[in-house]
């Protein structure tokens, strides 16, 4: 009779918490994903989710397109829902209109940085073809069971997550071993200068942590299961190139056989055709042996060949053939994004150029690429210029950290049959400018997503499903409530 008791009110708790918000209650059309929530006590979850999903319409409404950024306006509206919920929360500007946010749970009045944890978001986003999207990318509109806006998922969805995790922390009392740092910052989706090098640079004494959690991992959903979680231990160091061509300019009307364009399309054309060497880092390595125990049996009997001294050649050509990002993890990368030449329709120039986005793995070195592009190329009117300054190779966080181990247990009582596998992302995130300082930063995007709508990050009609962003707040909060609650 008590469980039948219990029962009912669990679910009378659940129907007025949908009917509290008109999203909730579409939400419910939705085929949930499984949730232990039940097993956390303290902590209504029916009620964070319905604040949490508000919070996020909130935060996707207003427009941090970076550039210009506008991350201020975004900082203290984050800083009053904290207030509100009788947390103290600082907004720091950097530049007018841009800027920090940081909160803080304290377990003690004298800090301990090297067992604080620092949650980490970004406020900025990337900008959009409205043309193309469906719905309006800063309306945050809900339909068939997602948030659809620019930033739901990279990072506005996590920064809330981040948000809910530290708003549940206080409304159940939990009392803390160590503290908990929130910081939103931004312009991360350019050059981090008045967003995380800012806060690093002079704010060091309120973030400073031993541990980290940000985006740049993944929950991969396949056939409405999670397939495995991946948690992002390292990632690759971006360095834009310039290439530029130089030749004679003079009128269109006469041809000339060194023309700047038609070298530079020559020589952009020989490194699109180049690869890097294969290279497995020790975090790759260790990606591939865990993923193969979830992958197709074809693909992972090439997975497990990668350390093979016979077969390891072949298993990258298979491996790289059968996943772009795969083939990204394995070697430097080379992408041609940017031309720029000509000032009239009928004057030859005497410069063309190209920008290469290079992303690197961690330890290589910039100029032994250029050194063997030139040797591609062979050609003495192609100069190539590095811009070192957006990223910098950072350590790898530890696979065996107290807060890494907290990740795999609290993933096995998630999803019991998913794997905890460390990987190396391919694009950069603000973690490594942590990792500089010698914090164990992580990233762990926290949603269960398919592939195809983790593939809307930066693209056209970026979404979040609302099942996810519960299931993700509720993973996260796990997480953290294991990590830093007295025990």
């Amino acid at each position: 009779m008590g469980r039948r008791l219990g029962l009912i009110f669990a679910l009378i708790s659940v129907f007025h918490a949908a009917c509290a918000s008109p999203a909730r209650a579409q939400h419910l059309g939705q085929t949930p994903l499984a949730s232990p929530q039940a097993q956390i006590p303290g902590v209504d979850f029916g009620q964070l989710d319905v604040d949490a999903l508000g919070w996020l319409q909130g935060l996707v409404r207003i427009n941090t397109t970076n550039p210009p950024g506008n991350e201020l306006v975004a900082a203290k509206y984050l800083a009053n829902i904290l207030q509100k919920e009788g947390i103290s929360a600082d907004v720091y500007q950097s530049t007018p209109g841009r800027g920090i946010m940081i909160a803080r749970l304290s377990a003690s009045a004298v800090p301990n940085p090297s067992r604080a944890l620092l949650l980490l978001g970004h406020l900025d986003v990337v900008g959009v073809d409205r043309s193309k999207w469906q719905v309006d990318p800063f309306g945050a509109v809900i339909q068939n069971g997602y948030l659809y806006g620019r930033g739901a998922i990279d990072d506005k969805g996590m920064t809330i997550a981040n948000l809910a995790v530290l708003v549940a922390l206080k409304r159940a009392n939990v009392p803390l071993s160590r503290d908990v740092i929130f910081l939103a910052e931004g312009d991360e989706e350019a050059d981090s200068a008045t967003g995380m090098k800012f806060a690093v640079d002079n704010y060091w004494e309120k973030i400073a942590a031993g541990y980290s959690l940000n985006e740049g991992g993944s929950v991969v959903l396949k056939d409405g299961k999670v397939q495995y979680v991946g948690v992002q231990a390292a990632e690759k160091v971006p360095v834009n190139v310039t290439v530029t061509a130089t030749g004679t300019s003079g009128h269109a009307s006469v041809p000339l056989p060194d023309n700047a364009i038609v070298r530079l399309s020559q020589a952009i054309e020989k490194i699109s055709s180049y690869q890097a060497p294969f290279q497995l880092t020790p975090v790759t390595e260790a990606y591939f042996e865990q993923l193969s125990q979830v992958a197709d049996p074809e693909i992972a009997k090439w997975m497990r060949a990668l350390d093979s001294p016979v077969r390891a050649d072949l298993a990258e050509e298979k491996i790289s053939a059968a996943n772009p990002l795969w083939n990204a993890m394995m070697r430097d990368t080379i992408a041609p994004t940017m031309l720029q030449a000509g000032i009239r329709p009928n004057v030859v120039p005497s410069e063309a150029q190209a920008t290469l986005n290079v992303r690197l793995l961690p330890g290589n070195s910039i100029d032994a690429l250029l050194l063997k592009l030139g040797s591609v190329v062979k050609d003495p009117q192609i100069q190539f210029h590095a811009d070192t300054s957006i990223g910098e190779a950072a350590p790898s966080s530890s696979l065996s950290s107290e807060l890494f181990n907290t990740i795999q247990k609290a993933s096995q009582e998630e999803f019991p049959d998913a794997p905890v596998v460390p990987m190396m992302s391919a694009a950069a995130t603000d973690s490594a400018f942590l990792r500089l300082r010698n914090v164990q930063a992580y990233g762990l995007l926290p949603f269960p997503l398919t592939e195809e709508d983790s593939m809307r990050m930066h693209g056209d009609n970026e979404r979040i499903p609302l099942d996810s962003f519960d299931k993700g707040i509720e993973f996260l909060y796990r997480i953290v409530d294991d990590f830093v609650a007295q025990k």
